[in-house]
C-alpha cells in the first residue's frame, strides 16, 4: 500500500473515533486532562475517548433533552477522589449541566469565570479544596443558582454587592473558612427571599453586621458570622428573623448591649462569646447604666431631677420602714407554722419495727399514719433527704426509698414477684417485675460498689426522680444496700424504638407509618428538650439511641437511661449474682458485647471530652435519620435483615449534595404515603442541622423540638 493512502486511512480512523464522542464528552475530557492522574487511575478509568457517550462514565449523570438525539450531561459528581489539578474553563460549555460536585479534593487555582456560562447550573459544591483568587463577578449570572458552597478553600477579596444582588434564587450561601475580607455588603439580603442557610464564618470580614440580615425570612438553622472582625452594635433587626434561627456571632469585636427582642430571646450565651465589649443577657456581664450616679456627681442619680431633689421625704421613709417590719413579721409566722406542722406530722408516724434486709423478721408497717415505715417499706421524699441517721444506716443496711409518694409497695412484694430479664448494657441488668397487684415495673440492677458513697448516690437518684415529663421514663423508687443497688421505674409496654424499627433478634419488623415515626420523633425531641432546659440539673443524656427510646401501646416515646452515668461511677457496672436480691432476680451470665455506638457525635468519640448537650443533639439527629431512611448506622449481627450504613450522616448529606431523588434515601415503606413528601423533606433538614460536624453550629434541642412541631401542622 502506498504511504499516502495509509496516512489518509489513519487520519480517517482518528477523525471517526473522535467525532463519535458527543460534544459534552469532549468537554469532560478537558477535566480529565486537567487532573494529575492518581497512581491507580481509578477516578477516570472508564473515561475513554473511544466511547460514543459519556453517560456511562463514573460520576457523570445524563438526561434526555427535547430536540437533541443524544442525552446531555446534567451532573458531575467526583467528590472525595483525591483529585489534584485545576478546574478547566471548558466545563462552561456544558449548557445543560445542573450540578457540579467536586468537593473534598485538591483542586487549586482560581474558579474560571467561563464556568458560569453553563447557565443551567443550580448547585455548585467546591468546598474542601485549595482554590484561590476572588469570587468571579459573573457568579450570579446563573439564573437558577440555588446552592453555592465554596467553604474550606483559600479564596480572598471582598464580596461586592453588584456580584450578589442578582442571586435572588439562592437557598444556601456557604463561604466559611476562606480569606474573604472587607465589609459584608448591605442592601441586598432583602431580595434573597429563598435563602435558607448563610455561613460566612472564619473569614476576615470587617465593619458592621448588615441591618437587612433581619429580612431573611426563610432562614433556618444557624446564621453563622463567627470568627471574623465584625464591629459595632448587633442590629435589633436580627430579632425579626424566624424564632428557630440560632445566631453564631462568636469571636468578633461586637460591642454594646445585646438586644432582647424577637429571636434574641432564644439564644444562649455561646452565640455571643469572645466579644469583649458585648454585655447584657444571656452573657454573665451586665451593662453599665449611663443614668447611674457617679462618685463625682452625687446629684446625677436616677432619683434626681436637674440636681434639685435631695432624697426621699421623712414620711415616705417611715412608711417604707413600717412595711418592711410587717413583711418580716409575716414571714416569721409562716416559718413557725410550717415548723410545728412538720413536727406534728413526724410525731404521728413512729415506726418501731426494725429489720435488716435479708433477716427473717416480719415487716411492720405504721397503721396509724399515712406514711410508710422507712425501715421496711418506702420512705417519703422529705424523710429521705436530710436525715443523717438514715444516711448512716444506709451504709450497713438496705433501704427501699420511694421517690414518688403516690407509688408504694413493700419489699416483700418485690421479692415474691415474677422477674424476667429484659437485657443488659453498660448501665446494668434490667428486669421486668410484675408486682402482686398486677402492676409491672422495670428494675435496673447496678453494680455492687460504692459502699461508702450512699449520700452521693441518694442525691443523684433524687435529682433523677425530680424529672417529670410525659416523654421521660419516671423513676419511682430505689433500693440501697452495700452489696445491692436497684432502681425501680415505670415499665413501658411495647419495647424500644430499636425493636420497632429492626425487629427483635434481627428479624424484620412490622412497618411504622410516617405519622407514627413523626409522633415518635416529636415526643423524643420534647423529652430531650425538657432534660436540657428544664430538669433540675439540665441533664446531658449522653447515650441517645433507639434502644434508649421506649414506646407504649400508642407509640408514645419515652426517653430512658438518663442520668445514670454518674451512678455507674459510684456503683460500677458489673452486678454480681449474689446480694440480698440474688435469689429473687435471675442473673444474666452471658451477654453479647454491645455494638459500636455510631449515634455518638464526632467529639464524643474523643477520650477525655466532657459530655455536652450538643452531643445529644447530634445523636437525636442520627436517630431521626434512621426513622426517615430505615437504615441503621450500627453494625448489626449478620442475621439482621436491616440495611446498615455505618456513616449514615455522610451518606444522606452526599445524597442531598448530588441531588439524588428523595426516593433513593427515604425508607421504601414511606413511599406509599405520597402526602408526606413535604413533611419528610422538612424532617431531613432538621436532622441534617442536628448532625453538623461543628457542635456550636448545631441548634439547641428546644429549637429542634419547635421545628419538628411545625412539621405536619
Amino acid at each position: 500500500m502506498e504511504p499516502s493512502i495509509f496516512f489518509f486511512l489513519l487520519i480517517s480512523i482518528f477523525i471517526d473515533v473522535t467525532l463519535s464522542l458527543t460534544p459534552d464528552g469532549l468537554s469532560l475530557l478537558s477535566l480529565k486532562s486537567a487532573v494529575e492522574q492518581p497512581s491507580d487511575g481509578s477516578a477516570f478509568s472508564d473515561w475513554l475517548d473511544t466511547d460514543d457517550t459519556p453517560c456511562r462514565w463514573t460520576g457523570i449523570s445524563c438526561m434526555n433533552v427535547t430536540g437533541f438525539p443524544d442525552p446531555r450531561v446534567v451532573g458531575i459528581a467526583l467528590s472525595g477522589k483525591n483529585l489534584r489539578g485545576y478546574i478547566p474553563s471548558e466545563l462552561g460549555t456544558l449548557v445543560y449541566l445542573r450540578r457540579l460536585n467536586l468537593h473534598s479534593n485538591n483542586f487549586h487555582g482560581s474558579i474560571p469565570s467561563q464556568l458560569f456560562n453553563a447557565t443551567s447550573l443550580h448547585s455548585i459544591f467546591l468546598y474542601g479544596n485549595n482554590l484561590s483568587g476572588s469570587l468571579p463577578p459573573s457568579i450570579c449570572n446563573l439564573p437558577r443558582l440555588q446552592n453555592l458552597d465554596l467553604s474550606n478553600n483559600s479564596l480572598s477579596g471582598s464580596l461586592q454587592a453588584e456580584y450578589l444582588k442578582n442571586c435572588k434564587q439562592l437557598q444556601r450561601l456557604i463561604l466559611a473558612r476562606n480569606r474573604f475580607s472587607g465589609e459584608i455588603p448591605a442592601g441586598i439580603w432583602s431580595d434573597m427571599e429563598n435563602l435558607i442557610q448563610l455561613d460566612l464564618s472564619s473569614n476576615e470580614f470587617t465593619g458592621s453586621v448588615p441591618e437587612d440580615f433581619g429580612e431573611l425570612k426563610s432562614l433556618s438553622g444557624t446564621l453563622n458570622l463567627s470568627y471574623n472582625h465584625l464591629s459595632g452594635k448587633i442590629p435589633k433587626s436580627l430579632g425579626d428573623l424566624p424564632v428557630t434561627v440560632s445566631f453564631d456571632l462568636r469571636n468578633n469585636n461586637l460591642s454594646g448591649e445585646i438586644p432582647q427582642t424577637g429571636s434574641f430571646s432564644n439564644q444562649g450565651p455561646t452565640a455571643f462569646l469572645n466579644n469583649p465589649l458585648l454585655c447584657g443577657f444571656p452573657l454573665q456581664k451586665t451593662c453599665k447604666n449611663p443614668g447611674q450616679s457617679s462618685p463625682g456627681n452625687p446629684n446625677s442619680g436616677p432619683g434626681s431631677e436637674n440636681g434639685t431633689r435631695k432624697g426621699l421625704s421623712p414620711g415616705l421613709i417611715i412608711l417604707i420602714s413600717v412595711a418592711d417590719a410587717a413583711g418580716v413579721a409575716f414571714i416569721g409566722l409562716v416559718v413557725v407554722y410550717i415548723y410545728w406542722k412538720r413536727k406534728d406530722n413526724s410525731n404521728g408516724c413512729s415506726c418501731t419495727g426494725k429489720r435488716k434486709f435479708g433477716g427473717n423478721e416480719k415487716l411492720h408497717l405504721c397503721q396509724l399514719c399515712s406514711c410508710a415505715c422507712i425501715n421496711g417499706g418506702f420512705g417519703n421524699e422529705d424523710s429521705e433527704q436530710g436525715d443523717p441517721e438514715k444516711a448512716e444506716r444506709g451504709k450497713g443496711e438496705g433501704d427501699l426509698v420511694a421517690i414518688d409518694k403516690g407509688f408504694t409497695f413493700e419489699l416483700d412484694e418485690l421479692l415474691r414477684a415474677s422477674a424476667y430479664v429484659l437485657g443488659k448494657s453498660g448501665l446494668g441488668i434490667v428486669y421486668k417485675v410484675v408486682l402482686g397487684n398486677g402492676i409491672p415495673v422495670a428494675v435496673r440492677r447496678l453494680g455492687e460498689g460504692g459502699d461508702q458513697r450512699y449520700k452521693e448516690f441518694a442525691a443523684e437518684v433524687q435529682a433523677i426522680g425530680r424529672v417529670k415529663h410525659p416523654n421521660v421514663v419516671k423513676l419511682r423508687a430505689y433500693y440501697w444496700a452495700p452489696d445491692e443497688k436497684l432502681l425501680i421505674s415505670d415499665f413501658i409496654s411495647h419495647g424500644s424504638l430499636a425493636s420497632a424499627l429492626r425487629g427483635r433478634n434481627g428479624q424484620s419488623s412490622s412497618s411504622l407509618s410516617w405519622t407514627t415515626r413523626l409522633k415518635i420523633a416529636k415526643g423524643t425531641a420534647r423529652g430531650l428538650a425538657y432534660l436540657h432546659e428544664c430538669s433540675p440539673r439540665k441533664f446531658v443524656h449522653g447515650d441517645i439511641k433507639p434502644s434508649n427510646i421506649l414506646l407504649d401501646n400508642e407509640s408514645q416515646a419515652y426517653i430512658s437511661d438518663f442520668g445514670l452515668n454518674k451512678l455507674i461511677t459510684i456503683t460500677g457496672n458489673n452486678p454480681s449474682s449474689g446480694g440480698f436480691m440474688g435469689g429473687a432476680l435471675p442473673y444474666l451470665k452471658s451477654v453479647p458485647t454491645e455494638r459500636s455506638n455510631n449515634y455518638r457525635a464526632p467529639e464524643a468519640r474523643v477520650p477525655g471530652n466532657k459530655p455536652t448537650q450538643k452531643w445529644d443533639v447530634y445523636s437525636f439527629g442520627v436517630v431521626l435519620l434512621e426513622l426517615l431512611t430505615g437504615k441503621s448506622p450500627e453494625l448489626s449481627p449478620t442475621t439482621s435483615t436491616s440495611v446498615e450504613v455505618p456513616d449514615l450522616v455522610r451518606w444522606v448529606r452526599k445524597g442531598f449534595e448530588d441531588e439524588n431523588p428523595l426516593s433513593d434515601m427515604v425508607d421504601p415503606l414511606l413511599l406509599q404515603e405520597v402526602h408526606a413528601k413535604k413533611e419528610v423533606l422538612a424532617a431531613f433538614h432538621v436532622a441534617l442541622a442536628c448532625t453538623e460536624t461543628d457542635p456550636e453550629v448545631r441548634p439547641r434541642m428546644k429549637t429542634v423540638s419547635e421545628n419538628l412541631e411545625r412539621v405536619g401542622t
